[in-house]
């Protein structure tokens, strides 16, 4: 049996609501237990942030916000170097309690505290380099130019499965650009956002600048409905950034939208096999445990090279580590939660009783020591049906479904034929055809032999009902700044 364990848990941060850079402890919320994916156990009450609170958090933003946005950009570029110095001071602290948010194994978990640390770090560079131009103007004379200026309040919705990267892909270009904040994670994973406001407050970060309200459905309706936000991020489902939109036209603010994938990843029969097979493991049914929007969670394979290859993936996914998300060695930990370890397993059945494909390994829960908790097999479809649920729906689990393709053309075809366009995978050894179907993917993100590093100064998106604009780089500058126009007649 997984055990939750004592020493950890008494790092959590105390639940609440932060703002004004103070937790907020409101009695009479309504509450969600948190449970710890790995033991099945409650680790706190997530109090839910209704409407009046989430006035409250965007009231302190609002009144944070002249001072923060005329704040020298030496000042500000000062703050996210010291969040950046924090996160990694703290490493083994955030590391542990990113654990018990969400059951990401330890050694994932340390990795997307350094991945946060990066982001600070690369966007507290731009915090002092954001140009506007001088435009030329005719016919006439006059003196035009452009001032790049922060949206101003700034709501973000984070998921689950990664909240310090999260934050350190959006809270930093936005911190940096003179915004301020109030992020609303899921309640499924809340501790982790609380100790980084903890973090900002000992950093410098001024009272107000960001603030933090756990919640649920409603939660994020009442950020997305305020007046006083004046742009949102959302990060989550197609079904949900519908709603999103819906209520943001109410206030006529602009929203931007990361959401899921059906990515492609696509195996030619002259790529390192071995290689390949690895990664088409790790990063579509171990990494968090298939639940991350960039998994390449459709295997597609040369003809030639599919009985070999696929032997080869199904012998790595059953030799994968599955168990405590503490213990040195495990490569997969369980799934969020129950309802979704059923809803999993309920779309397993359906492709099974639906002849979708052939089941190579797994599609069971896991038993044993590891009952209590939410984890799920490796599973591995073959021979699966392009016009299938498998092959058509994001599963956002350790679910893969593998299919053969012909020649070029076809896994072209094939890899665009989705209403996804997040990311795309290619393993080949000739460069040619690698940069040759990079051009020809629809996805804002593509890899070539390898796993997507998403490196911070790289932009990273989806097309189509993947989402709308881009993190990381210089277009995440673009996503929190907006440009205003100075005509001066001479």
């Amino acid at each position: 049996m997984v055990e939750t364990p004592a020493a950890a848990l008494a790092k959590l941060p105390a639940l609440g609501f932060h703002i004004g850079g103070e937790l907020s402890r409101v009695t009479n919320a309504a509450t969600v237990d948190h449970v710890y994916p790995a033991s099945g156990e409650v680790t706190g009450s997530v109090p839910i942030a209704a409407a009046n609170t989430v006035d409250e958090a965007v009231r302190a933003a609002r009144e944070a916000l002249p001072a923060w946005k005329a704040l020298s950009a030496a000042d500000r570029r000062g703050m996210l170097l010291r969040i950046a110095a924090l996160l990694r001071d703290n490493a083994e602290e955030l590391g542990e309690i990113a654990v018990l948010d969400n059951g990401a194994p330890h050694f994932g978990a340390l990795a997307g505290v350094s991945t946060a640390a990066d982001h600070f770090e690369y966007f507290a560079g731009w915090a002092d380099k954001l140009e506007g131009a001088v435009i030329p103007v005719w016919p006439g004379s006059a003196l035009d130019y452009t001032r790049r200026e922060p949206y101003g309040v700034v709501g973000l919705i984070i998921p689950f499965n990664g909240p310090l990267v999260s934050m350190g892909l959006r809270v930093a270009p936005a911190l940096a650009t003179g915004n301020t904040i109030v992020l609303k994670p899921s309640e499924l994973a809340p501790y982790g956002p609380l100790r980084f406001a903890q973090l900002c407050a000992e950093a410098g970060v001024p009272p107000g600048v960001f603030n933090v309200v756990s919640g649920d459905r409603t939660t994020g309706q009442a950020l997305v409905e305020h007046p006083g936000v004046d742009k949102i991020h959302f990060t989550g489902s197609v079904p949900t950034a519908r709603d999103v939109l819906t209520r943001a036209a109410q206030t006529i603010k602009p929203v931007a939208l990361e959401l899921g994938g059906k990515s492609a990843n696509i195996v030619f029969a002259d790529a390192d096999l071995d290689q390949a097979a690895g990664m088409a493991v790790i990063a579509s049914v171990v990494a968090m445990s298939g639940q991350t929007c960039i998994c390449p969670s459709r295997l597609l394979v040369e003809a030639s090279i599919y009985d070999d290859f696929m032997g080869r993936v199904v012998s790595q996914a059953e030799a994968v580590a599955i168990g405590d998300p503490f213990a040195p060695g495990t490569l997969m930990g369980p799934v969020i939660s129950e309802a979704a370890c059923e809803r999993i397993l309920g779309v397993v059945e359906q492709g099974r009783e639906q002849q979708a494909g052939k089941l190579l390994t797994g599609g069971a829960r896991s038993g044993g020591d590891l009952a209590n908790g939410y984890f799920i097999q490796p599973t591995i479809f073959g021979e699966v049906d392009n016009n299938s649920s498998l092959a058509r729906h994001e599963i956002f689990g350790p679910v893969l479904a593998a299919m053969r393709f012909d020649d070029e053309a076809h896994a072209v075809a094939l890899a665009n034929d989705t209403e996804y366009g997040l990311a795309g995978y290619v393993h080949t050894a000739d460069m040619t055809r690698g940069h040759r179907m990079a051009a020809s993917l629809d996805a804002g993100y593509l890899s070539i032999n390898g796993w997507a590093m998403m490196p911070p100064g790289a932009p990273f998106g989806g097309n189509r009902r993947s989402g709308i604009g881009r993190l990381g780089g210089r277009a995440a500058l673009d996503e929190f700044l907006r440009d205003k126009n100075v005509y001066v007649g001479l």
